[in-house]
């Protein structure tokens, strides 16, 4: 599979100025929706990717207070992952873009001037009392590349297969031991988006990480 992966972004009320049209993704959104949304339609543009090469990412309420508790910030990585379909195929999760954090900009006492002038949603209207945006370098994956997916062959999509390197305990969200799988497969929590694996500065799972960014940089 070698198509272009296309991340929808969730509809958003009147704390956005951009529509699926401005992203080019209104026909997208139509099919998706069942016609509900379209390409006129307000959209949560988050992550946002800059043509710079830049990505700033909000998060906010629970999702933040569990980024915060795991003491993530500066020189952490985002692996954005989300559920794809192809025409014809199964639905599956796979890694479509990255942010390495090089700042953590509080917006809960005052918003930078730039980010307004993006238009990231989280600098337009406050969302949660500890609502932050995460900078720095950040592209989007321009191709489907299977060593992007996560969903086993053939498998649900909550059905991963798993770095050899990424233990029980090793995941947040997924102490469960039913889990952890034989074959170095992983049971995926049905919702979540903030799951944190704290590899500190072991070489193997870095050498891994950086496997993923080469091959998101090179599609």
């Amino acid at each position: 599979m070698a198509g272009r992966p296309v991340s929808l972004p969730i509809p958003a009320g009147a704390a956005s100025r951009t529509t699926y049209g401005d992203l080019g993704l209104g026909e997208h959104a139509h099919k998706a929706s069942r016609g509900r949304f379209g390409a006129g339609d307000p959209c949560h543009h988050d992550p946002m990717f800059l043509a710079e090469g830049t990505c700033l990412f909000g998060q906010c309420g629970a999702a933040q207070t569990h980024l915060a508790n795991r003491g993530v910030g500066v020189g952490d990585v985002f692996l954005f992952f989300g559920l794809f379909r192809e025409d014809g195929s199964d639905p599956h999760h796979r890694i479509y873009g990255y942010l390495e954090v090089e700042e953590v900009i509080g917006l809960t006492r005052a918003v930078p001037g730039h980010l307004v002038e993006r238009g990231h949603p989280h600098a337009l209207a406050l969302h949660a009392a500890n609502d932050v945006i995460y900078a720095g370098r950040g592209v989007q994956a321009n191709s489907a590349s299977d060593a992007l997916r996560l969903t086993v062959a053939g498998g649900p999509p909550s059905l991963w297969n798993r770095p050899a390197w990424l233990d029980r305990g090793g995941l947040s969200y997924h102490d469960r031991p039913e889990r952890w799988l034989r074959g170095s497969r992983l049971k995926s929590v049905a919702r979540g988006q903030e799951f944190v694996a704290d590899i500190g500065r072991r070489k193997v799972p870095r050498e891994w990480l950086a496997r993923v960014l080469d091959e998101i940089r090179a599609s």
